[in-house]
């Protein structure tokens, strides 16, 4: 460790409070702290300062942020920087090099004044014997490092030029935008003086509270500009021309996830919020100050887009997107739910401008979403998988006009999302098929049949249908739809270990020798097919467990987790099978990517030879961990037994 000038530690107690509101070591509660309290020392580093270095810096302390922030890079032969992560005030350094007994595998750098904690490496080993639970938070971490620098390998030749901006994004928290306290301003106070406090306190937006201090809303530069363009009174209160309710954010969510929460909303400040205290607010142009770029722009374009031909062109703008965030390091599951988001967005606008041409509908509707885009795992161009659902009609003459309408409805719809880009569906699993454009009463009908009198037919319905998602209309039909299904298919166990046997057809990725198992023949001929063989295997564990024990989420990285949390399947799979389908997920992205910028369609047909060796050597562990998940559904439907 660089030498440092030696900083004032703080108190006993002040330390002990802040580690037991620090994961994980709240875990080891305030007896286990006190074990290894007077050993605890504390360091500053200066702005700029190296902590550790990369091969030199022999680890013998766990490193503590207690204030400050420091960034990890690897430093290239060029003299470039790989920037690996950004870490702040709880999170801490060297846990690695301390396991392995080994020089530290990164620059640690001090990105302004830093204190740190300083735990012994024979204590900190202590706390990992005493408690399993902060034994396996670190255990994890060691397991996702591994994974990750497969990941920063596989990402190498794209972000050459990357910098710290360009990954800020994704690894910042939004607490480390907040600068200063949140402007506030009394409900009754009059719309001049907001806008007077504007001026003066140079910010975008005031929150504004009642009489009790509570904030009941905020007040933006562009609610003062509707202001002036309506000619209203600017001695009226402002809670006239306030926005509420405010949205709040925790402080510790990561920027990405804020800027998602955003475009769900569709605002353009969130509330910054810890320990159910407001800290400040941070907008839409915080953000992409703080990333350099945002699809911000493209998704403004598409909420007032006039016309289908404006919206086909926004359409051919989103690879753009998903292309910058793929260069910029984003991981997988982030890929896909900004790629899921855009998309959402493209159909609503597609579905209003239909519905505005086509007139009022004569009952209220739900667009589903299934297989890819119902799991929010839409990729380059996903095949379209829809239905559409619509209230039950009040009379045979009511069923006519329902009929005549949402058949035409959905014939254009289906155009209009080909002329976007999307693909017709091969098997016709679409909502311009009168099989999947149902009432309510006949899709409840369809699910219940096929759950009872289960035939292959139906189990291979329930791969694609019962991964829906509302996704435009009254999305309450689509919501009620999901309830009957999780309501109905538990207990079904002659179904579901169907399901699961269906599962156990998928043939292993990996030979007996751990060699790929490539396509013999064809156009694709000795490449890896990454979906049928890598990620089907994953998605249909988590939907038929998730089935089977009531969990609603259809996304897969979101059902393993909640599988792992609920206690279906053990915290070591948990981890194992969420890291190894996100890792297939990025080797799915950049191929597709690739196929992209050279102008080919996209598929799923990688060629092993033209992969590493530290990611062919991880890929054939997640491909390993294929068996894992069979021998767990194995032993949960007594598959065994026969």
């Amino acid at each position: 460790m660089a030498r440092v000038a030696s900083a004032k530690k703080p108190t006993q107690e002040t330390l002990l409070a802040f580690l037991l509101d620090t994961p994980p070591f709240q875990e080891l509660g305030r007896a286990g702290l006190e074990s290894v309290l007077g050993n605890i020392t504390s360091q500053r580093f200066k702005a700029g300062e190296l902590i550790l270095q990369s091969g030199q810096t022999q680890v013998t302390h766990l490193l503590v942020i207690y204030q400050g922030k420091v960034r990890l890079f690897l430093p290239g032969q060029d003299g470039s920087e790989n920037l690996q992560d950004l870490r702040g005030p709880g999170e801490t350094l060297g846990a690695l090099g301390i396991f392995r007994e080994s020089l530290s595998n990164l620059n640690a750098e001090a990105v302004e004044d830093t204190l740190c904690l300083l735990i012994p490496r024979e204590d900190f080993l202590h706390l990992t014997e005493r408690s399993a639970r902060f034994s396996q938070f670190y255990l994890k971490y060691l397991s996702e490092h591994y994974v990750g620098k497969a990941l920063t390998e596989l990402r190498r030749p794209h972000t050459a030029t990357s910098s710290e901006g360009a990954l800020y994004l994704f690894s910042a928290q939004v607490g480390d935008l907040v600068r200063r306290h949140p402007e506030m301003i009394g409900a009754d106070q009059p719309i001049q003086a907001a806008a007077a406090q504007l001026t003066s306190g140079r910010v975008g937006a005031i929150l504004v509270n009642d009489a009790r201090g509570e904030v009941v809303g905020v007040v933006t530069d562009r609610d003062l500009r509707r202001v002036v363009t309506d000619g209203l009174d600017h001695q009226a209160p402002v809670s006239s021309v306030m926005s509420t309710p405010v949205h709040t954010i925790g402080f510790h969510t990561i920027c990405f996830d804020a800027l998602l929460e955003m475009l769900r909303r569709k605002v353009h400040h969130l509330a910054i919020e810890r320990r159910g205290k407001i800290e400040g607010v941070v907008s839409g142009h915080d953000l992409m100050v703080a990333q350099g770029s945002s699809p911000f722009y493209l998704l403004r374009e598409i909420l007032t887009a006039e016309g289908f031909d404006e919206i086909y062109d926004l359409s051919r703008r989103v690879p753009l997107v998903v292309r910058s965030l793929i260069y910029e390091g984003a991981r997988p599951g982030n890929i896909t739910r900004m790629i899921t988001l855009l998309n959402d967005y493209l159909l609503e606008r597609v579905l209003s401008l239909l519905q505005a041409e086509l007139g009022t509908p004569p009952a209220p509707y739900c667009w589903l979403l299934m297989g890819s885009e119902g799991r929010k795992e839409q990729t380059f161009r996903t095949d379209q998988d829809n239905g559409l659902l619509y209230a039950d009609p009040k009379s045979p003459a009511h069923a006519k006009q329902c009929d005549e309408y949402f058949t035409a409805f959905a014939s254009r719809a289906i155009d209009h999302l080909v002329a976007c880009g999307f693909p017709r569906c091969p098997g016709d699993m679409m909502a311009s098929n009168p099989l999947w454009r149902q009432p309510y009463t006949k899709w409840r009908e369809l699910f219940d049949r096929w759950i009872r009198r289960p035939e292959p037919k139906e189990v291979l319905y329930a791969t694609i249908f019962f991964d829906f998602r509302p996704g435009h209309g009254e999305l309450s039909l689509g919501e009620r739809l999901r309830d009957h299904l999780t309501k109905q298919v538990r207990g079904q166990d002659v179904f579901l270990r169907l399901l699961a046997k269906d599962t156990l057809t998928t043939p292993s990725p990996l030979t007996m020798f751990r060699n790929f198992v490539v396509e013999k023949k064809g156009e694709h001929k000795n490449k890896i097919d990454l979906k049928t063989k890598g990620l089907v295997p994953f998605v249909d564990f988590a939907r038929v467990l998730s089935l089977a024990h009531g969990i609603k989420e259809t996304n897969t990285l979101e059902r393993l987790q909640l599988l792992g949390e609920g206690g279906h399947i053990s915290p070591e799979l948990t981890t194992e099978a969420m890291q190894a389908y996100e890792f297939q997920m990025q080797l799915r992205l950049m191929h597709q990517q690739r196929l992209d910028e050279e102008g080919l369609p996209p598929n799923n047909y990688l060629d092993p030879s033209e992969l590493s060796d530290l990611e062919r050597h991880t890929l054939k562990d997640a491909f390993a961990v294929t068996g894992e998940l069979k021998a767990a559904l194995k032993e949960e439907f007594r598959l065994n037994l026969g």
